[in-house]
């Protein structure tokens, strides 16, 4: 078997099991909206949030940082 399958096979299974284990109702509260979801969902949200967050900021780093090395590269006047 390819090593790529039997990994994906491998996190698929401890998803399974995360989301089986993970399947409660919590409230979530945020000034006056509350929402009332699996913790499993609410984990994956959370973590996508990260994720979303995380790559704006490293583009936005990586922007600034090029614009940055520009500036310092053009010939001034």
């Amino acid at each position: 078997m390819n090593a790529r399958l039997i990994l994906l096979l491998c996190i698929s299974g401890l998803a399974v099991l995360f989301v089986t284990q993970n399947v409660s109702v919590v409230d979530v509260t945020f000034f006056f909206w509350t929402v009332s979801m699996s913790r499993a969902l609410l984990i994956f949200f959370t973590l996508a949030i990260g994720l979303v967050i995380g790559w704006f900021l490293h583009s936005y780093m990586t922007y600034r940082r090029e614009k940055k090395e520009f500036s310092d590269e053009s010939p001034d006047p």
